[in-house]
């Protein structure tokens, strides 16, 4: 898979929940294959942004599949993890805002506020039972893609407008909507 099979909104299906994978096989396998290659090659064309994780939903599967990244500091390890059913039993402390970009919303960052502790529980490819307590970015990045399983797009979570910010082709943020920005005192 390429960066042209992950679906952008408007698409429907990114609005849709996900089915439950019921079990795992070699076609569950070639899905997680195909995600991290099609993460890959979207993070090949983007000189300034990494792909840290997609849910199958974004490349028009819709089920319960999560790739994550297993390094988020080093690009050029570019090995991932695989969660299957991915369901958060535990959110901790108060959420915080930060910029949160997506694969499926081009050059559109917002500020989304986020638990800063979750437990994970999830299958790993190998059908077994996997829990995972993440805090900082991977607890962010655990809770954004657990939300398009249950067809929640990050913008879906910011109300204010002004909480929106466009990546220019230098790498900087600019407000989407400069001239109804709050005035600087």
């Amino acid at each position: 898979m390429t960066a042209n099979d992950i679906i952008t909104i408007p698409n429907p299906l990114l609005r849709e929940r996900s089915k439950r994978v019921g079990h795992i096989d070699a076609e569950v396998q070639e899905l997680a294959a195909g995600m991290i290659s099609a993460t890959l090659d979207w993070e090949a064309g983007r000189e300034h942004e990494f792909g840290a994780a997609l849910a199958a939903v974004q490349i028009a599967k819709p089920h319960r599949v999560v790739v994550i990244r297993n390094d988020f500091d080093h690009k050029e390890d570019q090995s991932f993890s695989v969660f299957i059913n991915p369901e958060i039993v535990k959110a901790e402390g108060e959420p915080a805002e930060e910029l949160e970009g997506c694969l499926s919303v081009k050059d559109i960052y917002g500020s989304v506020a986020r638990y800063p502790k979750v437990k994970i529980k999830a299958l790993n490819l190998d059908g077994r039972p996997v829990r995972v307590t993440a805090t900082g970015f991977l607890a962010r990045v655990f809770q954004h893609e657990i939300d398009h399983t249950n067809g929640i797009v990050f913008v879906d979570r910011i109300e204010d407008p002004h909480k929106l910010f466009r990546l220019e082709s230098n790498g900087k943020f600019t407000p989407v909507n400069p001239d109804k920005a709050p005035a600087q005192s």
